[in-house]
């Protein structure tokens, strides 16, 4: 089996008698195996399997706890992540726990297909029979172990320390681990395990809370937050607040000693490269290219536009050639001429000729004003629409018809010319406002924008007005008292003027008979009432039209402004504009983090565990003790050790000194120390302990766990004095 790891393989196994155990410290967090009686283990991994796919080959292979980033890109991890053993701090899944152990005795250096030296290996307080049963097996079976021993890793800790001075024969052992926190009190040097007690909080719990609170402040880094980076953040950054409510209340106020516990991450950032303006001779250069650009398109130009002369003359020439021949045709074969030419009149004809004309100025530059030119044109018009003065009955059927056709022509003409001449003319006013603006922009900008910035906010407050009145009214319905208002109201101009109309008709015809319908008028007031005015008033909202210039103004001048985006709007809104990313944007800033995190090892219920917390442990745990004696209460609170990874918080001394205090007796003695290792004692006191004469009748072997069976593990216990 494949394993990638940057651990190197041990060599020296076959040194190692048979008689030597081997020491293993299964936490959850790590894995330490070493042989016993050393003071380092010879290998420590992270105690996770990760078995991906080579995108090259597509064979599976076994990546066992730490691992080169790097190396993932020729790996498809999609269906594979990093998995434990443990579900918290006890094994349950073998098949992991066997990779685990195949790579620990392979990077240990063994090659045989068993392993011939006894195993003492940790677990947690009080694990569970199957647990201890399912590993036995596996040890037996799979590796052919000769004898197994199990011991609990904060005993093994305590011990150790124990040894060298820095706790009593009768303490307490407090254990906050990486899945679990653990508190055992020691009487006589032996462990009193019926008065343990455990909480599901540990240091991954913290680690979680941690990468959760930057995620919601920085949620454009999420990606940078990765488990192993939040892990470092945590251990370099975090620590236990002696009072957490004073603590938030410095960083609330602003205190300059909260400024001085802020801690801050750099991310890697780039500035963007500064442009430098061009120098003279760029600028010059430029300036030639344009030149010659702008000097070859307007040679272009002047050959389109000559080629258009050319073409529009050649149409005048034929066009007056056709006129002269029409000239000379007699009146009766004149269809006849005209069906060989396409055209069906001489009106035609010439009115294509004038339009030749005045293309043939346009393009030439000529003026258009040209009296006589006008009056040609006018002329051409009248024959082109010479049956419209005619009275109808002087005209034929056709004639007529022909008479509805240009009256109908010439009525869409006049207004096509008419709605032309509105827009060139109000192009003209927008030209000389915009031109107005630019004078007094230039002449004061900061009273222009002060300016404009009033009335975009006065007719945004009239139109949020409008549109309030017109939905739920005012704020008194007429009775002085305060609400809604009635229908009446809240309707626009056309709907007030449909309501008259009703009730007048119905104060008009509801005094006799009803003859509504029986003349002509009353016909026409029922079309007036039926029209759907419903939306709004007929005329444009030049409210809304003036705000949208306006915005479109300000955000073209001023930088910081932020248009305001109406609730329900058909149109999408304009994105804000992006400014450039600065140093500031790539800083991660630890305040409140740094101390709230680790709380919940004293307030689990932050996190939704329903349990004590790490002082009050203290207090559960002698209280279930069998004898209450005080005098050993006493002894036990006057030597607590806290081992394990989350006591390197800095501050946990003293807020566990606090916490315990708080439910102890005025005056009893209390006595907290960390241990000189709280990482690496438990592997240690396992392997003194270990290396002792004794310990080889601790061991159970193979056919004692046959013949005793599952049950007799369950009182299997450790004796810590040999």
């Amino acid at each position: 089996m494949p394993f990638i790891s940057k651990i190197e393989r041990q060599t020296d196994y076959n040194l190692f008698d048979s008689s030597i155990p081997i020491v293993i410290d299964n936490g959850a967090s790590y894995f330490r195996i070493g042989w016993a009686g050393e003071t380092e283990p010879r290998v420590v991994f992270r105690n996770i399997v990760q078995r991906p796919r080579l995108k090259a080959t597509g064979e599976t292979v076994t990546i066992v706890g730490d691992h080169d980033p790097a190396l993932l890109k020729y790996f498809d991890c999609t269906r594979s992540g990093p998995r434990s053993a443990f579900d918290s701090n006890v094994v349950y899944q073998f098949e992991i726990m066997e990779y685990i152990l195949d790579f620990a005795f392979d990077r240990l250096g063994a090659t045989g297909s068993k392993i011939d030296h006894p195993i003492l290996i940790t677990e947690c307080v009080c694990n569970p029979v199957q647990s201890r049963s399912k590993m036995g097996e596996l040890l037996f079976q799979t590796y052919g172990v000769p004898s197994i021993a199990f011991g609990v890793d904060a005993a093994f800790s305590y011990k150790y320390n124990q040894q060298r001075g820095v706790c009593d024969k009768d303490g307490l052992a407090m254990c906050p681990g990486f899945n679990t926190t653990h508190v055992i009190p020691f009487v006589d040097g032996e462990p009193i395990y019926k008065g343990s007690c455990r909480s599901n909080i540990g240091g991954f719990h913290v680690t979680d809370y941690l990468k959760q609170l930057l995620s919601l402040k920085y949620p454009y880094h999420m990606a940078r937050f990765t488990w192993e980076k939040v892990e470092d953040l945590k251990m370099e950054h975090c620590y236990i607040a002696p009072d957490y409510l004073s603590e938030a209340q410095l960083f609330q106020q602003g205190a300059k000693e909260a400024e001085e516990k802020t801690r801050m991450w750099q991310l890697p950032w780039v500035p963007p490269p500064t442009e430098e303006p061009p120098s003279e001779e760029e600028i010059a250069r430029k300036a030639a290219i344009r030149e010659k650009q702008g000097q070859r398109l307007r040679e272009m130009a002047e050959a389109k536009r000559s080629s258009k002369i050319n073409e529009l003359e050649n149409e005048l020439h034929g066009l007056e050639f056709l006129l002269n021949q029409l000239a000379h045709v007699q009146e009766s074969n004149v269809p006849s001429f005209l069906a060989e030419t396409g055209y069906v009149s001489r009106q035609e004809i010439e009115s294509a000729r004038s339009k030749v004309v005045q293309s043939l100025r346009k393009a030439k530059g000529e003026s258009k004003s040209d009296q006589a030119e006008i009056e040609k044109a006018d002329s051409a018009t009248n024959e082109k629409y010479s049956l419209i003065n005619i009275p109808d009955d002087m005209l034929t059927a056709d004639q007529l018809v022909e008479k509805r056709k240009q009256l109908s022509i010439k009525s869409m003409s006049e207004g096509r010319q008419r709605l032309k001449q509105k827009r060139y003319e109000e192009g003209l006013e927008r030209e000389r406002k915009q031109q107005l603006e630019e004078e007094k922009r230039l002449e004061n900008p900061e009273l222009y924008l002060e300016q404009l910035r009033s009335r975009y906010k006065d007719l945004s407050e009239k139109i949020d007005q409008r549109k309030r009145l017109k939905t739920n009214g005012g704020s008194t319905n007429g009775n002085g008292l305060a609400g809604s208002v009635g229908r009446g109201e809240r309707l626009n101009a056309a709907q007030r003027e449909r309501m008259r109309l009703l009730t007048t008709a119905a104060f008009d015809r509801g005094k006799g008979e009803d003859t509504f319908g029986a003349k002509d008028e009353d016909w026409q007031l029922y079309k007036l009432m039926s029209k759907d005015n419903d939306d709004d008033d007929e005329e444009p909202d030049e409210d809304n039209t003036e705000l949208a210039r306006i915005s479109s103004r300000l955000q073209l001048l001023d930088p910081t402004f932020v248009p305001k985006v109406e609730t329900g709007s058909s149109q999408p809104a304009e994105a804000p504009r992006t400014r450039p990313l600065t140093k500031e944007d790539f800083q991660i800033v630890f305040g409140v983090e740094r101390f709230r995190c680790p709380e919940i090892l004293f307030s689990p219920n932050w996190i939704g565990v329903d349990q004590v917390g790490l002082d009050e442990m203290a207090g559960v745990s002698m209280r279930r003790l069998s004898c209450k004696d005080e005098k050993l209460e006493e002894r036990l609170t006057n030597s607590i050790l806290v081992t394990g990874g989350s006591s390197l918080f800095p501050g946990i001394i003293e807020r566990l000194e606090a916490g315990i205090r708080m439910i102890r007796p005025c005056g009893s003695p209390i006595k907290i120390v960390r241990a000189l290792d709280p990482v690496m004692d438990a592997w240690r006191g396992a392997s003194a302990y270990a290396s002792a004469p004794g310990f080889h009748t601790q061991t159970f072997t193979r056919m004692d766990y046959d013949v005793n069976g599952e049950d007799w593990l369950r009182s299997y216990q450790l004796k810590y004095s040999l």
